[in-house]
């Protein structure tokens, strides 16, 4: 919610607002005219799908121009001001409001009204005894007068008894429907899923083949292309061995430069390059490796900053004229703190949808990092997981 990020909050204190308090009533007002702006213009000043870019965007942008808001506009632009030395003090604020709840013209009535009918002085009101209606009743006689209703015969049911017929109706329909679904409708055969996800919990790689799944684009999966391990072949040239708590299809890998990560298999090694950076990919598929380039002394100890300012793999990602940022957040495991974010933007093959990760490990930074078409988000993030749980430092 915008209300909750005034610049002062959400950013670090310019030099222009030393002289200021950093948080005080001027956020309480930039709060107003936030509020003020979403019941006029009927949304938020600043768009709000990730409180991340929120908070990015209200400390850089100035928010959207109220012009819908009518005579209160120059009072929300006021309030929202980026420097909270620049907007209008309460007692001001307060004059201003109350002028223009005095000069505000009457609402107008609107074309559906209906005119009273007009009045005729020639007739008097019929005045009835007090008390009549009470004394019939106590005597056991109908509550009504003359012809009113006498002799009428009911012709249909009261709404409450009508509510309670349909209700019933509803309640049988949907007891026919899960009967239905329970003994009529074939039942899928899991138990051969659900031994293989356990025998892999207990320790042992399952050898039955992965289940085919047609896939819109047509491209097969890493998974389903790749060729059973082979027992006798548990370390290869690359430094490969299999273990038991990766999931199937994958293959936990002993890098030579001295990391262990989950890679799926079939999957092809590109040695480190002058970034520092071990590519695993096949098709549009890439798993970024950077074991320990960047030092913390040089960077500051703020996996999240680090991230988000100087990572060198999300250069494209700050340079692109379109990007896009979510699930930001920092996570501190044993010990260890690192920071995680998903990113969009566009490259030299269309749309990346790229998860990432940075871990600060004895005073350097590792990244692990898995981009693919954004088309194809489940399966980067399946990759990733399999990738970041299971990374290790070994040197």
């Amino acid at each position: 919610m915008t209300e909750r990020w005034a610049p002062e909050q959400a950013g670090p204190v310019h030099e222009n607002w030393q002289l200021a308090a950093p948080i005080g009533p001027a956020t309480d007002l930039w709060a107003l005219g936030a509020l003020l702006f979403r019941a006029v213009q009927g949304h938020a000043p600043y768009p709000e799908e990730s409180t991340g870019e929120l908070v990015q965007i209200v400390c850089a942008e100035p928010p959207a121009f109220a012009e819908e808001c009518g005579p209160l506009r120059p009072v929300v632009e006021s309030l929202l001001r980026q420097d909270p030395t620049e907007r209008i003090e309460f007692e001001e604020l307060s004059g201003w409001l109350r002028s223009l709840v005095r000069s505000a013209p009457e609402p107008e009535a609107g074309l559906h009204v209906v005119s009273a009918p007009p009045v005729e002085t020639g007739r008097l009101p019929i005045v009835r005894r007090r008390g009549e209606l009470v004394r019939r009743r106590r005597a056991g006689l109908p509550a009504h007068h003359g012809r009113h209703k006498r002799g009428r015969p009911e012709t249909g049911r009261s709404p409450r008894s009508l509510g309670r017929t349909l209700l019933l109706l509803i309640l049988l329909a949907m007891a026919g429907a899960v009967a239905y679904a329970m003994f009529f409708m074939p039942r899928s055969d899991t138990s051969g899923a659900g031994a293989a996800d356990r025998t892999g919990a207990a320790g042992e790689v399952s050898q039955a083949p992965p289940a085919k799944s047609p896939e819109a684009d047509g491209e097969p999966r890493p998974e389903q292309t790749s060729p059973k391990p082979d027992p006798e072949a548990s370390r290869t040239a690359g430094g490969t061995e299999t273990q038991s708590n990766v999931a199937n299809g994958f293959t936990l890998r002993k890098d030579p430069e001295g990391f262990r990560v989950a890679v799926a298999d079939g999957w092809n090694r590109t040695p480190r390059n002058g970034s520092g950076q071990v590519v695993y990919g096949k098709g549009g598929f890439e798993l970024l490796v950077v074991p320990g380039r960047d030092r913390a002394s040089e960077f500051g100890d703020d996996p999240m900053t680090y991230q988000r300012d100087s990572e060198p793999e999300l250069a494209s990602y700050r340079a692109s004229s379109w990007a896009t940022s979510s699930g930001l957040k920092t996570i501190e495991v044993g010990g260890r703190a690192m920071a995680e974010g998903q990113f969009t933007w566009t490259g030299a093959g269309g749309e990346l949808y790229v998860r990432n990760v940075a871990i600060l490990i004895d005073g350097r930074y590792h990244v692990v990092q898995v981009r693919g078409p954004e088309a194809e988000r489940d399966e980067v993030t399946r990759l990733f997981e399999q990738a970041s749980a299971s990374y290790q430092y070994t040197r």
